[in-house]
């Protein structure tokens, strides 16, 4: 399977007072803008670190639950909230929290593949940051 994800960034003007628009090929996004203000000051807009956890959290849901799978196990459902710690130009670390409802499944074993997932993801492997992964069963 050669699947390659594509993403367009459009910018105009200067850095600070620019505007810039973000689309996929998918429409997931289409034209969502982002500036300075939306990235640094909390302004309406997206920023390409909110896509980043959006992209983390998705991933490693996804990888969690193939993990649980593989454990023998089926989740009724897993809720991950991502942050990404944004410093001096740089993503240093992600925070991946999640809930999970994974009938018969014990604490024990949902922190191993928590673990497992959070090292294994895709996106984990692709940032340079460090990955925090905590869970709880609901």
């Amino acid at each position: 399977m050669n699947i390659k994800p594509q993403a367009v960034a459009v910018w105009k003007g200067s850095g600070k007072e620019g505007t810039g628009h973000l689309s996929t090929r998918s429409n997931a996004l289409q034209e969502t803008p982002y500036t300075f203000k939306s990235r640094f000051e909390g302004g309406v807009g997206t920023t390409p670190e909110e896509l980043v956890a959006a992209a983390h959290a998705g991933c490693f849901t996804m990888k969690l639950a193939f993990e649980i799978g593989a454990a023998g196990f089926v989740p009724d459902s897993l809720n991950t909230n991502c942050s990404v710690k944004f410093e001096n130009g740089a993503v240093i670390a992600s925070t991946l929290h999640v809930t999970g409802i994974v009938p018969n499944m014990t604490d024990e074993k949902f922190q191993e593949v928590i673990r497992e997932a959070g090292k294994n993801c895709p996106i984990s492997k692709l940032l340079n940051a460090e990955i925090i992964v905590s869970g709880e069963m609901a």
